[in-house]
């Protein structure tokens, strides 16, 4: 994939994130995805450059070695060899036309007339970059807050739909919605006050949520790899007489793949009250009543237009309430940078800007690290406005939007580490090798961070000054940078003042930062 993006309104499939595949040569955001992009560039040009041999040679292959293998294409007057190295921790010297190449492990080199090395992929000599995400502005003013709550539904006879059995969930929803409402009364009649009462539920949909009696009794999610069932069992209090038990089935995106999909099913399968050791009671053929879709996303409250069909609150203890719609105005920040909403505070649900699903955000569901699987919420530029921007969330299970911030992201550091006897990159036309920093559109080169000529020690996020530095290194490069756009330092002594250190193999270790 050459780039990400966004999985905007429902458009993902199941469990998959609204941010989708960030790590490409361009990022979700467009931004360059650095080393990537330019490693790729420099293959690309590599491939171009023998474009030749590769679409009209003869192929041939033979062995380096144990685990190293020669592989050409060649004409009568053009020739590329790809040097492979299966190892995958030694770096061999081998011999391919009476020259001696070292491989680093798990790596191709390209030879370019199968006599000069053109391009490694073990070794990346293209600018890295930083990508950094800046809070601009909180929402902690609670009076800019509003607060609705989504009603519970409970009464069977104002249900769209009912049936004495469990509908299944897309049959119903026809994939509008990812909500399917299950409404079922059950009268208890209580034969020993000290027995509890238990409710079993077992679905196929991704996720669900119980009320009973409109008070929230729990939750139950799967996951992409789990099993196709979720079962949710908890205690709960009835009152003597008629209860409601409202059951929200949620999807979270359709299945993408797989064997026979058109046979698949979702959604409550089974539904049973138990009390203390008495037999399980079965609701399944009881009378049922279905509501498609939640209230407020019927009335469209997300929209400039609709939201005002709705009586909004104040939002005072309605933090970390389950079913809570939230709205707030903002301005957009000054600039062309990213934009992005910082969702850490909340736990599931969906998410507008003036009428514009950015999409779902589950920030509850973690990665196997423990951080959330999302946390940053694109927000395209075309979707603001300088000021008076809407912004309306439904939570599902409860957050803080207090804490959200709206933040520009952006590429904030560039760095480049080359060595002396690195392949110079193509598109510099014979040169030797350089360091080459460039800042994203409408940014320059601040500062340098760090800059070291010599064996400087570590990479581009660790670095420090080895046993040979050359002392002009950072006024070398700042006079060469500072306050551009883009800039290329050849790795050369000459530049430098002088060897600092002959006999010792050196490298250009430059960190910038952008503004």
């Amino acid at each position: 994939m050459y780039h990400g993006g966004t999985n905007f309104g429902r458009f993902a499939s199941s469990y998959v994130t609204t941010s989708y595949y960030d790590g490409a040569p361009l990022d979700e955001y467009g931004l360059i995805w650095r080393p990537t992009w330019g490693h790729l560039k420099e293959l690309h040009a590599a491939v171009n450059l023998s474009s030749e041999p590769l679409l009209f040679g003869t192929y041939s292959s033979f062995s380096l070695g144990q685990e190293q293998e020669a592989h050409i294409f060649e004409t009568e007057l053009k020739c590329v060899a790809f040097l492979v190295n299966f190892d995958k921790h030694q770096s061999p010297t081998v011999v391919f036309r009476n020259m001696s190449f070292q491989l680093a492990p798990k790596s191709i080199s390209i030879l370019s007339e199968c006599r000069t090395v053109v391009f490694e992929t073990a070794k990346v000599t293209a600018q890295y970059g930083s990508r950094t995400a800046k809070a601009v502005e909180s929402t902690n003013d609670i009076h800019r807050w509003k607060a609705f709550k989504e009603p519970i539904p409970e009464d069977i006879s104002k249900a769209a739909y009912t049936g004495n059995q469990l509908f299944e969930h897309l049959s119903m929803t026809k994939d509008e919605t990812d909500y399917l409402w299950y409404i079922v009364s059950y009268e208890y009649r209580p034969s020993d006050d000290g027995q509890l009462m238990l409710l079993n539920v077992e679905s196929r949909a991704h996720v669900l949520h119980a009320f009973v009696n409109t008070e929230y009794v729990g939750s139950v999610h799967g996951s992409h790899d789990g099993p196709g069932n979720i079962i949710l069992n908890t205690n709960i209090s009835l009152k003597e007489g008629q209860n409601t038990i409202s059951l929200l089935s949620v999807m979270v995106g359709s299945p993408d793949s797989g064997a026979h999909m058109e046979r698949r099913s979702f959604g409550i399968r089974k539904v049973s009250i138990q009390q203390g050791q008495q037999p399980l009671y079965l609701l399944n053929n009881e009378l049922w009543g279905y509501q498609v879709g939640l209230y407020g996303e019927g009335k469209r409250i997300y929209t400039q237009e609709e939201a005002s069909s709705v009586e909004w609150t104040e939002i005072n203890n309605l933090t970390y309430h389950p079913l809570t719609w939230y709205k707030t105005t903002f301005a957009a920040p000054v600039g062309n940078d990213v934009v992005a909403l910082n969702l850490t505070s909340m736990g599931k649900g969906e998410v507008w800007v003036n009428g514009e699903s950015i999409g779902r955000y589950w920030v509850s569901f973690k990665a196997p690290s423990g951080q959330p699987s999302q946390s940053l919420y694109h927000i395209p530029q075309h979707f603001l406005k300088p000021i008076d921007n809407l912004l309306v969330l439904v939570e599902e299970i409860g957050g803080n939007p207090l804490e959200i911030t709206l933040n520009t992201v952006s590429i904030t550091t560039v760095c480049g580490n080359v060595n002396e006897l690195s392949s110079p990159a193509l598109h510099t036309q014979g040169k030797g090798p350089e360091v080459h920093l460039r800042c994203q559109r409408g940014k320059h080169i601040s500062a340098i961070e760090f800059a070291s000529y010599g064996n400087p020690a570590g990479d581009c996020t660790t670095f420090s000054t080895g046993s040979c530095h050359a002392t002009l290194s950072e006024s070398v490069v700042k006079q060469a940078c500072i306050g551009k756009r883009g800039c290329s330092i050849p790795v050369s002594p000459a530049r430098f003042g002088g060897d600092p250190c002959p006999g010792i193999q050196k490298s250009l270790l430059v960190v910038a930062n952008c503004r």
